[in-house]
Formats: C-alpha cells, structure tokens, sequence
C-alpha cells in the first residue's frame, strides 16, 4: 500500500509536469467545470456546443481529479493499476508538446474529494471559463470536509484561479452559489428558471410516446432578447435542464448562434447512469441513475419519479399514473455524521408516494425507517443484500406499465440491479454504467 501511494505521486507530479508544458507550448482555451451536482452533464452539453465551431477535447467519464485533469490535458488514457500501461503513457506524454496539432479548446471536469484537490489544480490551470453547477447541502464526499462551507469554498478555488479577462458561467438559481460569488470580480453570466438569470429556461415538458411512454424532455430558451426551442431525448429529471443552459450560455458567449447550439443539444449523447430511460422487461420502464447518489441528487430523482405519467399499451392508450412506482435505493456512500437523517429523509419522500420500496445497503436501514415514518406499509418495503439481488428479486414482480426508478452510489454498483431487468441485456455494455474491465474485475 505504501509503495503504491508513492508510485502514485510519482505518476501525478510527471502527469502535471508534462500537462504544463502542453499548455504552455498549445495556449488552448479551457473551460472548467465544477459543482456538487450535474458536472459531468454540462460538460458534454458544453463540449458539444463548442465542439460544433472549435476543435474541442473533453473529459472521459469523470476524468476530474489530479491524475484525470493533466490525462484530459495530454489526451491519454488512464493506466489503472497496471505499472507498464502507465510508463507508456508517460512516455506518450513526454512527446505531446511535439505534435502538430492539438485542441483549440479543452472542457474539463474538476471534483474535489478532499480538501486541496481543487486548489492544486487550480495553482496551474488557469480557465477562461468557469462553470459552476450546483452546489447542495450536504453533497457527496462531505465526510472528508469540516462542513459543506468548506466544500464551497474549495470549488470557489476554481473561480478564483479564472483569468482576468475570463468568465464565470454560473447557476443563477442557487444561492449559495450566488453568496460565495460575491468576492469574485469577473464577469458573470447567469443560468438558470429564475427572473434574474440571462439564460433562461421555461415551459418544461416531459415529450410522451404515443402510447404514453415518456421519451424524454422539451423546454424553451430565452437569451438575450432571443427565444429558442429545446428537445432532449432519452433522459429524464431538472439535472439535463442546467446542462442544457450552461451549454447556451456558452454559445452565447462565444457568439454561437443560439439555435444551432440548440438542435446540437437536441442530440445530445448524454452519459450512461444519469436519469436515462431504458425500457425494461414486460414492456416496463426503468431510469437508470445509477451514476452515483447524494441527497439532493436523489431528492431530484425521486421527484421526477413522483411526477411521471406513463401507459400501459395493453390497457388504453392514455396518459395516466404507472401501474406502479417503484423505487429501487442504493447507501448513499461518504455522507459522514449526515449519514443517518439524510437516508430518513430521502426515504420520507419516497414513501410518500412509491408503491414498492426496494432498498440495498446497511446505511439503506434508513430509507426504511424514513418510508414507515409517514405510513408506507412495512409489506412495500424490501431489504437486500446487494444489488444483482434487487434486480433478481425485481424479475418475477414486475408488470406491464411499472416504471422504476434504480440510484446509489458508485461502491453499491446498482447499475447491476438493471442489467437483471433491462429488455437488452445484450447491450449493457453501451446502455450502463461501469462496464469497462477495470471496473468488472472489481
């Protein structure tokens, strides 16, 4: 273990080394992205807009860490645990300020897990373009922090280090985003629903199949005097909304015009695991956010689960409720001292409406304590062990019309639990999350 700590921030110090010499011999434009929610999200929103007038690289996946950033930066692969995959790339990054040609702009996620993550970065990426999301009360990674101010303030690090004549594109709609702004002195753009943001989001409709199955979102866009219509398919809930406009704003700013950058988004690739629809078995229907899971993450899914209409074929081709909500709920993992309430309260909320509560995990105790609380009936409620047990419990139980929402964090692989009830298990390894070796072998 101590050998590979060092062998760790030995790869880490080359990595930066060799990605500061790429910026520094390329000059590109970056745009970073950071918040507690929706990053990945805005960022392929982002890359595709940009990617439409600019040659434009983004993040893999979550590439947002120290070894994530300076990779996205070089444009090379992650070595894992294999030590020779990473003296390769290594020696690949040692020759990338010699190529010809490289991206005029680079999308870059950065995450903080613990504190000084963004700080590092910050100290030698200097964006043109900060993106800040979403904060939340009590997001994901909080047990390695004194308090989620200090998470705040670690992703501030991020618009701190953004270039004088840079901007900041941020979610106008939360406000302690808008609070810890206050001391940054850069231009701003504003995103969001409310009155006071320059991008703005309204008419927010789910697009229903002709027979009733929801197919994905539509909304409209007001900028700067112009107005203009967006359709994305194939992914639920709020989240997609703030990807959306974050990509619009900077269109706007970079004098895209507004509605070509719309009909990109309209279609949009967005990532496995993240409020997709997939089609289940017995012509039932799944949201696979599986990605990962924190309170306010979760709260929004439940919501978007609360409020779904669907049909069933079989019996009329009506819009109405499901045959049944169920909800399928993974340990939200790195919550600290939090823990304990904030399982209650998410289970509050879904027993509030859901018809059967499937839950996995020992924090998941919780969710069932929060679901009797306001008088879910202890027969609705299930406890398993993992969550290939969920999916197979599933199997047998469910009927034409359910649809079933499935979510946890990373360590609880409920990406599993739809891979056991999805109609095209055949295709998992483009539809789920995790599917690459490294993560199989785990």
């Amino acid at each position: 273990m101590f050998f590979k700590k060092i062998l760790k921030k030995i790869i880490v110090l080359i990595l930066t080394l060799e990605a500061k010499i790429a910026l520094a011999r390329f000059k590109p434009k970056i745009v970073a992205i950071t918040g507690s929610v929706g990053k990945t999200s805005a960022k392929d929103a982002i890359y595709a807009v940009l990617a439409t007038k600019f040659s434009t690289r983004k993040s893999e996946k979550s590439f947002n860490s120290e070894i994530g950033a300076p990779l996205t930066i070089l444009g090379l692969p992650n070595g894992w645990n294999n030590p020779l995959a990473w003296l390769v790339i290594l020696a690949s990054g040692a020759l990338v300020p010699f190529r010809r040609k490289y991206p005029d702009w680079l999308v870059l996620e950065i995450g903080a897990d613990r504190p000084g993550d963004i700080k590092k970065l910050a100290s030698w990426i200097k964006p043109d373009m900060v993106v800040i999301t979403r904060f939340a009360k009590v997001p994901v990674h909080i047990e390695f922090f004194a308090s989620s101010r200090q998470i705040i303030e670690e992703k501030m690090n991020l618009a701190r280090a953004l270039k004088e004549d840079g901007i900041l594109i941020l979610n106008g709609d939360d406000d302690d985003i808008l609070e810890a702004k206050g001391e940054i002195r850069r231009r701003t753009i504003l995103y969001g629903l409310g009155a006071s943001a320059l991008v703005k989001a309204s008419n927010e409709k789910i697009i229903y199949s002709s027979d009733g199955k929801p197919l994905g979102l539509t909304f409209k866009v007001d900028c700067a005097g112009s107005s203009v219509p967006v359709k994305i398919h194939g992914i639920l809930g709020k989240q997609i909304i703030y990807a959306a406009l974050a990509a619009l704003a900077v269109a706007h700013w970079q004098n895209i015009n507004l509605l070509e950058a719309a009909e990109t988004l309209g279609n949009l690739a967005t990532p496995p695991g993240r409020m997709k629809i997939l089609t289940g078995i017995k012509n039932s229907l799944i949201i696979d956010d599986t990605y990962n899971s924190s309170p306010v993450a979760l709260e929004e899914a439940l919501l978007t689960l609360k409020n779904l209409a669907v049909s069933d074929k079989s019996v009329n081709r009506r819009i109405c409720p499901p045959i049944r909500r169920i909800a399928v709920l993974g340990d939200m993992l790195e919550l600290g001292r939090h823990s304990t309430d904030e399982h209650r309260k998410a289970g509050a909320l879904a027993g509030s409406f859901v018809d059967l509560l499937v839950i996995v995990g020992r924090r998941a105790e919780g969710f069932a304590d929060g679901a009797l609380a306001v008088g879910l009936a202890p027969q609705k409620i299930v406890q398993l062990e993992n969550s290939r047990e969920a999916g197979k419990y599933l199997d047998p139980i469910i009927t034409s019309g359910d649809i079933i929402l499935i979510k946890g964090s990373q360590g609880m692989r409920m990406e599993q639990a739809v891979e056991e009830i999805m109609a095209e298990p055949e295709n998992k390894e483009k539809l789920l999350v995790r599917q690459d070796k490294e993560w199989q072998k785990r």
